[in-house]
């Protein structure tokens, strides 16, 4: 059974940046999509980023140009690079991956944005 562990949340100012990490337990870690998903206080968890088995990315339009996604198989670890931070940024912030066809979550680490 795969666990998902993320870190690297916390309060920063607009305009600022922070790196979030997830490291996944078990093998076989690269051939597996990977992603990262946030949820506000009172809306829907929406998908942020999604990096493929073979670095393809997928970016939601409200993060491009300012996020990056990408992953280190050596490590089994996926990262989110987030500049110029936005008050509408704040959440929590999630880490994603398919195993059998089930979707398997991190516990969720809290970004705040906020001066």
């Amino acid at each position: 059974q795969v666990q998902l562990v993320e870190s690297g949340g916390g309060l920063v100012q607009p305009g600022g940046s922070l790196t979030l990490s997830c490291a996944a337990s078990g093998r076989i870690f690269s051939i597996y999509r990977m992603g990262w998903y946030r949820q506000a206080p009172g809306k829907q968890r929406e998908m942020v980023a999604t990096i493929s088995n073979n670095y393809i990315t997928n970016y939601a339009d409200s993060v491009k140009g300012r996020f990056t996604i990408s992953r280190d198989n050596a490590k089994n670890t996926v990262y989110l690079q987030m500049n110029s931070l936005e008050p509408e940024d704040t959440a929590v912030y999630y880490c994603n991956t398919i195993r059998g066809g089930l979707d398997v979550w991190g516990q969720g680490t809290l970004v705040t944005v906020s001066s």
